[in-house]
């Protein structure tokens, strides 16, 4: 699933940046090199990062 269609991450990027030890949205994109544009996605990001963390 495209999780940010402005900088094409999908969920499995945002969920392998979370493992890596990304706690944010923002962390988790600079970690993909790239940054948040219109935002939209920011609170989805959140949500699949705080679920990895809930799994770990």
């Amino acid at each position: 699933m495209v999780v940010c269609i402005c900088n094409a991450i999908r969920e499995r990027d945002v969920r392998e940046a979370a493992r890596s030890g990304a706690r944010s949205a923002c962390q988790a994109y600079r970690a993909l090199g790239r940054q948040p544009k219109c935002g939209q996605c920011v609170p989805f990001a959140r949500a699949i990062i705080d679920e990895e963390r809930a799994v770990a």
